[in-house]
């Protein structure tokens, strides 16, 4: 990867990933990380079976993390539970 992430910023990025409606292009905007780093990273921090698992979900179709898989009827990037963020800075917790 070419950017150096902070513990806090790599949490919030696998936190998304896993997330089912946050699509890549969200993670690509906030942090300048596309789907390919994204990946690089999701291989290097989780454990094995927990990152195969992951990227069967995202090939099985149960998430929408592209957003031209999407279907009309969902129309935003996050959850209402999910935490405010603004750029690449994450809301005090």
């Amino acid at each position: 990867m070419h950017l150096e992430l902070t513990i806090e910023e790599k949490d919030r990025i696998i936190e998304m990933a896993w997330e089912d409606r946050t699509p890549f292009e969200a993670i690509h905007h906030q942090f300048g990380l596309p789907e390919k780093e994204v990946v690089a990273l999701m291989r290097k921090e989780l454990k094995r079976s927990s990152f195969e698992r992951w990227r069967k979900r995202v090939h099985q179709g149960i998430s929408i993390k592209h957003l031209h898989k999407r279907p009309g009827s969902v129309t935003r990037f996050k959850s209402a539970m999910q935490r405010t963020i603004t750029g690449n800075k994450i809301s005090k917790r």
